[in-house]
C-alpha cells in the first residue's frame, strides 16, 4: 500500500496539525492513500532530508525545513521548484497574504523551494504579573533608582533577571536555550552581536567575525549564561522546545527565544502563566537599535517524490487561511497577515498583533551553502566559552580561521 510520507519536526502543534489538516483534506477530496508522518529532532530532520539525500531520493513526499537549511537543499537539488505549480494553481491569497520577510528566503536563482507555515521571530517574552506587580515595582526602584520595565540595555537585562532569581520558589531570572545543536545558541550569539551594531559580514560579504563587537557579544553572553544568580540551572541541557516549556511552567520571569513560546503559554494545557504573558523587542546597547532574527519553517515537496501533484494540493490546503488559524490554535505560529489581526486569536493571544512589529526589526542569516557548517562551528566555540576560561579574543580568533579553511 503506498502512502505519502511525511518528515516533521518534532513538536506537538506541528504534529497535532499536519494530522488534522490530512484528515480533512482526504475527507474533502476523497483521498484514500494514507500519510505516513514522522517527527524527527532538528539533527536528525536535517541528516533525513538532505544529508542522507531522503528527499532527493523519494523517501519523503514532503518535509518541513527551516529557512537556514532551504539554500543548501536547493543547491542539493533536494526539493522541488514550485514555480510551475504556483503559476497554475497558486495558494489563496498568494502572494499579499505573507509579510514580505516570510517570501525572500526560499526564493532561490528565481525558482520557489518551499512555502511558509510557522513563523515568530526571536523576542524578549516575559512575565507581565511580576513586572506589573506594584510590590516588586517599589522594591525595583528602591534597589536600582529606575522603574521596573522591560529591558531596553543588556545591563537592565542582568539586573532584571538577578533581581527576580528566586530558587526557593522555583523561579528563576531568565530561561536560555543552551544544548548545542547548531541553532539556539548560535542565534543567541547572532542576536548579542546585532544588537551591538555589529555584523556576520564584513564588507565584501564573506563571513568574519574575527572584530572587537563579536568578542564583546561572547563576552557578555558566557558571563549571562554562566551567571548562577540569574539563570535557570537546567538552560545548558534544554533546546529551545524545553526551554520554552520551562517558561511555560512558571520557571522564568524573562525568556529570550522565539515568538511562538510565548503563544504557546495562552493555548497549550501544560501551561501555569496563561494570561500573565507578554513580549516586546530584544534590549540592546545604548546607541543601537534593538534586533530580530528571523527563521521560519517552510513546507517543501521532495524532488524525488511520486506523488508531487498530491503533495502539492496538500500544501496549497494546509496553509489556507482557515488552516494557518488551526496551527495557531493548536500552538504553531500562524504566517499568514489574516491569522497575526484575526479577532478571535488576539482575544486568546493579546499580544499575536505584535508580530509584525517583529518583522519590521527581524534580520536573516547569511545565505550560502556552507552556513550549515558555519553554525556548527560558532555554536562550538559558544559551547567552549560557556565550558572553559579561554579568553573570548583567542576564541572568536580560532573559531574565523576554521570558517576561512572552509569557505
Amino acid at each position: 500500500m503506498e502512502k505519502l510520507r511525511i518528515a516533521v519536526r518534532k513538536f506537538d502543534p506541528f504534529e497535532s496539525t499536519l494530522q488534522k489538516l490530512w484528515n480533512s483534506f482526504c475527507l474533502k477530496n476523497n483521498i484514500t492513500i494514507e500519510a505516513e508522518m514522522i517527527p524527527l529532532e532538528l539533527h536528525d530532520l536535517y541528516e533525513e532530508t538532505i544529508s542522507k539525500k531522503g528527499l532527493k531520493k523519494g523517501k519523503w513526499d514532503i518535509a518541513h525545513l527551516n529557512t537556514d537549511w532551504i539554500f543548501d537543499a536547493a543547491n542539493e537539488k533536494a526539493v522541488l521548484d514550485l514555480t510551475s505549480f504556483i503559476n497554475q494553481n497558486p495558494p489563496q491569497d498568494y502572494p499579499e497574504g505573507w509579510h514580505q520577510s516570510l517570501l525572500n528566503l526560499q526564493q532561490i536563482n528565481k525558482g520557489t523551494y518551499g512555502l511558509p507555515f510557522h513563523d515568530g521571530p526571536e523576542c524578549l517574552i516575559f512575565r507581565k504579573d511580576l513586572f506589573e506587580n506594584s510590590t516588586e515595582k517599589q522594591n525595583f526602584k528602591i534597589k536600582f533608582g529606575y522603574e521596573l520595565n522591560p529591558p531596553k540595555t543588556w545591563e537592565q537585562f542582568v539586573q532584571i533577571a538577578e533581581f527576580f532569581n528566586r530558587p526557593d520558589e522555583n523561579i528563576y531570572g531568565c530561561v536560555f536555550a543552551n544544548y548545542p545543536d547548531g541553532h539556539n545558541m548560535v542565534f543567541d550569539f547572532c542576536l548579542q552581536l546585532w544588537t551591538r551594531g555589529g555584523s556576520l559580514l564584513n564588507d565584501k560579504n564573506q563571513i568574519d567575525i574575527n572584530h572587537s563587537t563579536a568578542i564583546e557579544a561572547l563576552d557578555f553572553y558566557r558571563n549571562m549564561v554562566n551567571n548562577k544568580n540569574a539563570v535557570h540551572p537546567k538552560s545548558k541541557s534544554f533546546g529551545s522546545v524545553e526551554a520554552g516549556m520551562a517558561f511555560a511552567e512558571g520557571e522564568a520571569a524573562m525568556a529570550i527565544n522565539w515568538f511562538g513560546f510565548a503563544s504557546m503559554c495562552e493555548v497549550i494545557e501544560e501551561s501555569k502563566v496563561k494570561g500573565k504573558v507578554d513580549i516586546t523587542e530584544l534590549p540592546s546597547d545604548p546607541n543601537h537599535k534593538t534586533a530580530s532574527l528571523n527563521v521560519y519553517w517552510l513546507y517543501t515537496i521532495g524532488i524525488g517524490s511520486k506523488h508531487k501533484e498530491l503533495a502539492y494540493d496538500f500544501l496549497r490546503f494546509a496553509i489556507s487561511p482557515k488552516s494557518d488559524k488551526l496551527l495557531t490554535n493548536e500552538g504553531g505560529i500562524g504566517c499568514r497577515k489574516s491569522t497575526w489581526n484575526d479577532i478571535e486569536i488576539n482575544k486568546t493571544i493579546p499580544f499575536y498583533h505584535k508580530l509584525e512589529m517583529l518583522h519590521e526589526n527581524a534580520l536573516t542569516l547569511p545565505q550560502t551553502p556552507v552556513w550549515p557548517k558555519v553554525a556548527e562551528i560558532i555554536d562550538h566555540m559558544v559551547l567552549k566559552a560557556l565550558e572553559s576560561d579561554i579568553p573570548s579574543k583567542k576564541l572568536v580568533e580560532e573559531t574565523q580561521s576554521t570558517i576561512q579553511k572552509i569557505i
